[in-house]
Parts: C-alpha cells; structure tokens; sequence
C-alpha cells in the first residue's frame, strides 16, 4: 500500500487545555506505526508552549513533517497547507487532535474501501454520536448499507452511504480531490466537512462510514473551547446553506485552490 498524506491541524491554549489530548492521540498513532508507515504532517495553529514541546519532540525524532502558523488560520487553510505536499494518486486524510481509533489497520481499511468501489470519495470513521443510520425517520439522516464488490477469498467489507461525513477523521480519494481540489470553510471552524461532502456528491462520488471501526471522541466539551466552537460555526450557517445550494446549482464551482 502506497503511504497516505494525513494531516492533523492543532490549536492547543492554555484555556482549550487540549494539550493532554493532543499528546494522548499522538502516542496512539506511534503505537500503531502510522508515523512510519505513511507520511503525517502536523500544522500548528499557534499553539500554546506545551503543546509545542509536545509537537518539538516528535519532530526531532523525525517522525512527523510540522507546519508552524504565528496565528489561528482555522482548520480547513491549515489542512491545506499540508495537502500542498501531496503527491499524485496520493490519497489523504484529515484528522482531529482528539480521536482514538481503535484499530490498529484503520488506514489500510480506509484505502481498501476505495480501492473497491472507486465511486468513494469521502470515507470517514464514525463517532458514537452521529445521527445516520438506515432507519432513520428524516430523509438527511437516513443511511444506506452497501456491500463493496469483493473477489472470491477477500474479506466482505460494507460501508454505510450518508449524504455528510463527520470531519473527525476523513480519507479523500485521491480522485476526488483532483476534482475538488482542497478544503473550504467560511470560517475558522466548522463546516469544511458538511461542504466538502457536498462537493463529493455534486462531483458523482459516494461519501460513506466505515461503521465497523470504532472510535472514541476524547474531547469531553468542558471548557469555553465548545461554546466558542459552536458560536463560530452558528454565525456561518446561512452562508453555507447558500454555498450548497450553489454548488448544486452550478454556480459555485465544487473546485477549490486557494494556492492558485
């Protein structure tokens, strides 16, 4: 398997207290190899000391590219920064600073599930606390399983077809970004998975949960951090209903490259 691009934006103050997070999930992914088995960047949205010792150490020990901003960029120009780097056919992910995966294979599963059905352009693990599921009363909620083409000896694999995935953690397919180009949010937080799913569907591909890997959410949402997070993304929420519905009227285009 050719190594992914998975970037992790970070943005850690003292008043977040997100540094114990950041360091718990960084030690999860050193224990199940992903540091040298793909090709992980670290984009620091001006963090606080601790979590920049914490980032300085795993970088002296080579194990991850880093990215230093002097100022929060938000969390869609901050993924981007890394997505510079990719390499063509290179599929990548976008991860949070606060998820436990518990599988040791989750990325191979992740490809693998493109590798099957092409038409995936968004795969994502699925929080506990997501809404989808097959049977579910309003139309945006309800899911689809599929079961992915598989030749005799392979393993079954089904995913679960949604119209959004959650941007925890996000495969894009390699194809889909040549068609998409990188991520976009009207703001510093929030909604580059809501828009980047759209984009997907307007593109023709199938966003999907791989729902047999389990994952944990480590942020408790204790702190101001929560308030400020849902505040920022409450005061975008009609601009992004309009930037949908221009995106499947045909007059936004689903491309973007801010680099351009």
């Amino acid at each position: 398997m050719d190594k992914v691009l998975i970037a992790m934006a970070v943005h850690d103050t003292e008043e977040n207290k997100r540094s114990e997070l950041t360091e718990k999930v960084l030690n999860e992914l050193h224990f199940q190899h992903i540091f040298y088995d793909h090709e992980f960047w670290i984009i620091d949205n001006n963090s606080c000391q601790a979590t920049k010792d914490i980032i300085k150490e795993y970088a002296a020990d080579g194990f991850v590219n880093v990215i230093t901003n002097e100022e929060n960029i938000g969390t869609a120009e901050a993924i981007n920064l890394a997505w510079k780097n990719r390499k063509p056919g290179q599929h990548c992910i976008k991860m949070d600073n606060d998820v436990i995966i518990d599988n040791y294979d989750w990325v191979k599963d992740m490809v693998e599930a493109i590798e099957r059905e092409p038409k995936i352009g968004i795969v994502g693990l699925k929080r506990k606390d997501c809404w989808e599921e097959p049977n579910h009363a309003l139309p945006d909620w309800r899911s689809e399983l599929i079961m992915l083409p598989h030749f005799a000896g392979q393993r079954w694999i089904i995913v679960e077809k949604c119209h959004h995935i959650i941007g925890t953690c996000q495969m894009y397919s390699s194809a889909l970004l040549d068609k998409i180009g990188y991520l976009c949010q009207p703001n510093l937080y929030g909604y580059d998975d809501v828009l980047a799913s759209h984009r997907s569907t307007v593109a023709g591909m199938w966003n999907v949960f791989l729902p047999h890997i389990e994952i944990e959410h480590i942020d408790k949402g204790e702190t101001e951090y929560q308030t400020w997070k849902e505040k920022h993304s409450a005061e975008v929420t009609q601009q992004v209903i309009k930037m949908t519905h221009e995106y499947y009227h045909g007059t936004r285009p689903i491309y973007y490259n801010p680099f351009q």
